[in-house]
């Protein structure tokens, strides 16, 4: 069995994060996000690649969210209300509370402003929302009687999730975005030490290595001050939700220590509603932001308030906040183009900004001038200011992750394509670990393990344990040599022996495996033995070779204990023919089984004896010269030993068929 990864979004890139897993005949679509940089088809995943046909209902067994960020939940109203997928949606309370908010607030800036097509309506995020299962952290959910998915704590952002799946014996983790390292607002990433085949983790920052969360509060406190002490405005540009939240803290609790007068703005009603959630949903937060809840609540800022557009131009230090974040449209771009152009302002960019947005090209290196369009041109004459407020984890979080859940395979995305490749190199040489890092619109077959448990009888238990000591025993002959004897028993014992049993399934238990004696009882039938008996003909000269050879052998037919007992002259005449067969017997096949009396033998259920009837009804209706050079045995066996009989019957000189 193998499981297959399909990676549709974030492969080799940051943005549109979409991977597509099939494990144990399941397929599971891990997060639907939309790519920040591009305005064409490439901002959304190939959904094509999963059905041709676009039958998505039947192709995808579930799709699971992990947070509410638009590069992972961007897409799901265009994939369900577009495309047309109804099944089952799960994602945590909080990204189910606040994807609506992010959602409608891009749909308005990419429409209502910018005047794009509009990929999804109002309505279309409303009926998309009804459609989605919340999902609590640890809770395991079963989607269908084989999967069941489990959330785990992320940090990174409000309701940020690790999705745990498995099917059977397979399992794998899909971390989505995820933060190592506590805030002021969320605790570090969680989740239980599981044996996994397969884990994909995010691997945005794969070679970096951050400073002391205090240290970085430290530089970006000292930056700001600065610019308003000289009398500028501070543009940060951020998403609505996450970050936000975080530096409002910072900078709330900095200003009331500090005791400035400088207002802190807040751009757009969408705060707002992100903050009310964010008094709502406190119990998600961390056990510190938690803890001081009875007291007061942390999301109720007091040095920050709304902005109103006519205070761009106002003259006067400010601090901003501006969505959207890494300034790829929307009112941040509006505000950048009127504070650029001035070197009392600073940019302060808080975190990753995906390529092609003017936040990667501000990071990129100091440009003089941004090319907006065609038609627009930006100076950029500001401060650029840039700090790891990242809410990923670094290069040694990733790594602490994966050897703490030391998966058999590793698979890389949401990442840039030299740094993956550098943290491959350590995953396998540290770790010992196989890892991939596909690019879009690549599949990955990870091999797993399919194990069935099952119980074994006692009985099935000791044959094997039988089995092996006589393997001890055979062995033993052979081994000479005093000083190394013990260590080679040791190794015999240790190999792999081969016992026989036989396998029962009933529907409701587990499975067990019993010896073939128990098979009967465990099947609760009565025992019915089939037996065969006729008699063969054997020429009495065939015989007598094999007579002058057993005297040669007459001490190994002691061994045979054969009982001694008064005979008559024809007891002693049936003896001699039978100890005939005795001696071939002996040559041919393993003996050890074989009960000899004066008038019969018997191995097993195989009996054998002189016909005295002239007319035995089992005698062969086949037209034979009948002399005195001819002795009739009849024979008699049980059909459990057929493969025994047919043996005996070739030695005494029978076909098969007879």
């Amino acid at each position: 069995m193998a499981i297959e990864c399909l990676v549709l979004g974030a492969g080799q890139e940051v943005g549109k994060s979409c991977v597509v897993v099939s494990i144990g005949g399941k397929r599971i679509m891990f997060d639907c996000g939309m790519h920040m940089g591009y305005d064409d088809h490439r901002r959304f995943p190939n959904f094509s690649l999963i059905s041709e046909t676009g039958d998505f209902n039947s192709a995808l067994t579930c799709v699971v969210i992990t947070h509410f960020h638009l590069d992972h939940v961007g897409a799901l109203p265009y994939f369900t209300e577009v495309c047309g997928y109804h099944g089952p949606i799960f994602m945590t309370y909080p990204t189910k509370a606040l994807a609506p908010l992010m959602l409608e607030d891009y749909r308005k800036v990419m429409v209502d402003r910018r005047g794009e097509e509009e990929q999804f309506t109002y309505d279309h995020i409303i009926e998309c929302m009804k459609k989605v299962t919340p999902l609590d952290l640890k809770q395991t959910v079963r989607v269908d009687k084989d999967l069941e998915i489990c959330a785990y704590y992320a940090g990174h952002v409000l309701g940020a999730a690790m999705i745990y799946a498995r099917v059977g014996e397979s399992s794998l983790v899909y971390t989505g975005d995820y933060n190592m390292t506590p805030d002021r607002h969320l605790g570090a990433a969680q989740i239980d030490r599981l044996q996994l085949d397969l884990l994909i983790t995010e691997s945005t920052y794969a070679t970096t290595i951050r400073d002391s969360k205090y240290a970085r509060e430290r530089e970006f406190l000292r930056a700001v001050h600065k610019c308003i002490s000289g009398g500028g405005k501070v543009l940060i540009p951020t998403f609505a939700l996450g970050r936000a939240q975080e530096l409002c803290i910072l900078l709330d609790d900095y200003w009331e220590r500090m005791n400035l007068k400088v207002p802190i703005y807040f751009s757009a009603g969408l705060t707002i509603q992100a903050n009310m959630y964010y008094k709502m949903l406190i119990g998600w937060a961390s056990q510190k932001i938690k803890g001081i809840s009875s007291v007061r609540n942390t999301f109720d800022f007091k040095h920050v308030c709304p902005f109103d557009r006519s205070l761009v131009n106002s003259p006067g230090p400010c601090v901003l906040f501006a969505t959207p974040g890494m300034i790829s449209g929307g009112f941040s771009l509006e505000v950048f183009k009127q504070w650029a152009p001035s070197e009392l302002n600073l940019v302060t960019l808080p975190g990753y900004c995906v390529a092609g947005t003017i936040g990667h090209k501000l990071m990129s290196g100091k440009p003089t001038k941004i090319d907006l369009d065609k038609d627009t041109q930006i100076d950029v004459r500001c401060q650029i200011h840039q700090l790891s407020f990242s809410p990923h984890t670094d290069a040694k979080g990733i790594m602490d992750l994966v050897e703490y859940l030391s998966p058999k395979h590793v698979i890389l995305v949401h990442g840039e394509k030299p740094k993956m490749a550098l943290l491959k190199e350590r995953i396998q040489s540290e770790l010992g670990i196989q890892c991939y890092y596909p690019a879009n619109n690549e599949t990955v077959l990870i091999p797993s393990t399919q194990s069935v448990k099952i119980d074994a009888t006692k009985m099935f238990i000791n044959s094997c344990s039988n089995a092996k000591l006589q393997g001890v025993k055979r062995s033993f002959l052979f081994i000479s040599d005093s000083s190394s004897r013990s260590t080679e028993i040791s190794k015999l014992l240790e190999e792999d022996v081969t016992a026989e049993g036989i396998l029962v399934m009933e529907k409701t238990k587990t499975a067990k495996i019993i010896h073939e004696d128990e098979l009967l009882h465990t099947l609760r039938v009565e025992e019915h033995q089939v037996q065969f008996a006729f008699c063969c003909p054997m020429e009495v000269t065939s015989l007598q070779p094999e007579l002058i050879e057993a005297k040669s052998h007459e001490d190994s037919l002691m061994e045979l204990d054969v009982p001694r007992s008064s005979a008559t002259a024809d007891n002693r005449t049936n003896k001699g023919f039978i100890n005939g067969l005795v001696a071939i017997f002996k040559i041919k096949i393993d003996c050890k089984d074989l009960q000899i009396a004066s008038d019969h033998l018997q191995l097993r259920s195989f009996r054998v004896c002189i016909c005295s009837s002239e007319h035995c009804s089992y005698r062969t209706k086949e037209k034979k010269d009948i002399s005195k050079s001819v002795v009739y045995f009849c024979c008699r066996w049980s059909f459990s030993d057929d493969k025994l009989a047919r043996k005996l019957l070739q030695i005494m000189g029978q076909s098969d068929s007879s």
